[in-house]
């Protein structure tokens, strides 16, 4: 965790001080969480690997376009961060479309109604949790970027 000193100025205010002074005493607590979060992850891998494959290469198959999406997000802090998701629309449906996808969307592939349906487009994610961008649970270090610890 970085020390208070070494944390950017528009951090350094009153709200994020008492939540820092928090998060300070729970280290060995954060560092387990991350080690939870790589064992997570490389046992989620393990079981969505070959499957991850197979959809990557139908993706690839069956539109122009790469196979991931890099999908933005809000933290409840106002941050914005991306996740990885498989890519369910046609190449650059953000530029043919709304931005909000609706009920019959004709910019959704078959393979993308598919993953959709069972949430498998969500599978990526597993990447930004292995990076430490993301976590299994709770607080991760694109929400408060000064929580990451070393596990060195």
């Amino acid at each position: 965790m970085r020390k208070w000193k070494d944390l950017p100025e528009f951090m350094k205010c009153a709200e994020v001080k008492e939540y820092y002074d928090i998060l300070s005493k729970k280290k060995i607590s954060l560092a387990l969480k991350r080690a939870f979060d790589i064992v997570a992850g490389i046992g989620v891998l393990a079981v969505t690997a070959i499957p991850m494959l197979v959809i990557g290469v139908k993706i690839a198959t069956e539109s122009k376009g790469g196979v991931f999406y890099r999908q933005e997000r809000v933290t409840t802090y106002g941050k914005k961060f991306k996740i990885h998701k498989f890519r369910t629309m046609v190449a650059n449906a953000d530029q043919i479309g709304s931005a909000v996808t609706v009920s019959g969307d004709s910019r959704i592939t078959p393979t993308g109604a598919f993953l959709r349906k069972y949430r498998l487009d969500e599978l990526p994610q597993v990447f930004d949790i292995l990076s430490g961008d993301s976590g299994i649970i709770g607080t991760t270090k694109k929400n408060l970027d000064f929580t990451r610890v070393s596990l060195a």
